[in-house]
C-alpha cells in the first residue's frame, strides 16, 4: 500500500512538472548600448551623492547646513528603508519563488517568509550577542561618563549632569544631526549611549549589507531589460538616490569612535558604486544572462528574501523603535517635532511604495 501511495505521488509530480511552462534561458535586451552605458555613469553619481552628502555636511558644519535638512534627511530616508523591504525586496521575492515554471520542493513552501523569519531571528541573535561581548574603544574625553550597570555614572561632574539634562529637551542634539563633536560630548553624558551605540554600529553594516545585495540584482535587471529600460531607468535613479538618503543620513548621526571618522565614507562610496558595477557585469553577461531561468530566480528570490528580512528588522527596530518609542529626544520633543518625523517617514515610504509601481 505505501509503494502504490509512493508511486501515485510520484505520478502526480511528474504530472506538475510536465504541466509547469519552461523557464525562460533568455532576456529582453534590445541594445541601445549607450544609454544602457550611460545609466551606469548616471546611477552612480546619484547614488553617490545620495549617500556620501550628509555625511559631508555633517563633517563640514561650516558649509551652513541646517539642522533641519539632517531631520528630513533621517526620517524620510527612514520610509524609503522600510518602504523597499515591503514594496521592492518581499514582493518581487514571492513572484521569483512562485514563479509559475518552478517546480519541486521550492513550490511545497512558503519560503520568502521562512526566509525574512529566520533572517530575523538571526539578526536579533547576532544583535543580543554584540550588545553583550562587544568592546567599543570610545574617544578619549569619554571616560567622565561611563555606564555602570545602565544606572549609575563615575565621576560625572554637576556640569555634565546638568548638560544632559538640558539635551534632553532639545531636539536634534542625540538624534537630530549634530556634528561628531557634539556627538561624542553627549555619548558621556547619556546613560544609555553605550548600548545604543554597539547597536546603532551593528545596525549600520546590517544595513548596508541588506542595500546591497538588493542593489546589485537591481542593476543585473536593468542591464539586460527591454523595451521598459527608460522607465526602469529613470525610476532607479530616483529610487537609488532616496535609498542612499537614507543610508546617508543615517551614517551621517552615528557617532563614529575617534579616528574612525572614515568609515562613512567608505560605507557610502561602497554603496554607490554597488548598482553601476552590477550594472555594468549584466552588459557584460547580456548574451548569457537570463533574468528569468531556474536559477536566477531562484537565487533572486532568495537574496531579496534575506534583503527583505534585514530592512524589515533594521526599519521598524532601529529606525523606527529606537528612534521614536526609545528616544528620549522623541519623548521630550514637541508634539510638532514628533508629527513631522512620523509624517516625513510616511512621506518617505509612500514616495518608495509609489515607484513600486513601475520597478
Amino acid at each position: 500500500m505505501d509503494q502504490l501511495s509512493s508511486l501515485v505521488t510520484l505520478i502526480a509530480r511528474q504530472e506538475e512538472v510536465d504541466a509547469a511552462p519552461a523557464c525562460s534561458s533568455g532576456n529582453d535586451y534590445d541594445g541601445r548600448m549607450g544609454l544602457r552605458i550611460a545609466s551606469i555613469f548616471v546611477i552612480w553619481v546619484g547614488s553617490t551623492f545620495g549617500a556620501t552628502f550628509p555625511v559631508f555636511a555633517n563633517s563640514h558644519r561650516g558649509l551652513g547646513v541646517p539642522d533641519w535638512s539632517f531631520f528630513i534627511a533621517k526620517f524620510f530616508g527612514s520610509g524609503v528603508i522600510i518602504a523597499t523591504a515591503f514594496i521592492h525586496l518581499l514582493s518581487p521575492a514571492e513572484d521569483a519563488l512562485r514563479d509559475p515554471c518552478l517546480t519541486g520542493v521550492i513550490t511545497e513552501y512558503d519560503w520568502v517568509s521562512g526566509i525574512i523569519l529566520m533572517t530575523i531571528f538571526v539578526l536579533f541573535f547576532v544583535e543580543l550577542m554584540v550588545m553583550r561581548y562587544s568592546s567599543v574603544e570610545l574617544p578619549e574625553h569619554h571616560h567622565s561618563g561611563m555606564v555602570v550597570d545602565g544606572s549609575k555614572e563615575i565621576g560625572e561632574s554637576e556640569t555634565s549632569r546638568n548638560s544632559r539634562r538640558l539635551s534632553a529637551h532639545h531636539p536634534g542634539n542625540d538624534h537630530l544631526g549634530h556634528s561628531a563633536r557634539h556627538d561624542s560630548i553627549e555619548l558621556a553624558n547619556n546613560p544609555f549611549t553605550l548600548e545604543e551605540y554597539k547597536a546603532q554600529l551593528t545596525a549600520i553594516f546590517i544595513l548596508e549589507f541588506g542595500i546591497i545585495f538588493h542593489s546589485v540584482f537591481i542593476g543585473l535587471t536593468l542591464a539586460v531589460s527591454g523595451e521598459e529600460f527608460v522607465t526602469l531607468f529613470i525610476v532607479l535613479v530616483f529610487h537609488q538616490t532616496f535609498e542612499g538618503l537614507g543610508l546617508g543620513a543615517r551614517l551621517a548621526v552615528t557617532p563614529w569612535p575617534k579616528g574612525k571618522g572614515w568609515t562613512p565614507y567608505v560605507l557610502a562610496i561602497t554603496y554607490g558604486f554597488t548598482t553601476p558595477i552590477a550594472i555594468a557585469i549584466g552588459l557584460g553577461v547580456r548574451q548569457s544572462y537570463p533574468p528569468g531561468s531556474r536559477t536566477t530566480l531562484i537565487a533572486n528570490g532568495v537574496f531579496d528574501s534575506i534583503s527583505a528580512g534585514i530592512l524589515i528588522y533594521t526599519g521598524l527596530v532601529e529606525l523606527l523603535a529606537h528612534e521614536f518609542m526609545f528616544s528620549r529626544t522623541m519623548r521630550t520633543a514637541p508634539i510638532k517635532t514628533l508629527l513631522s518625523a512620523f509624517f516625513l517617514v510616511c512621506l518617505g515610504a509612500g514616495l518608495m511604495a509609489l515607484l513600486g509601481k513601475w520597478a
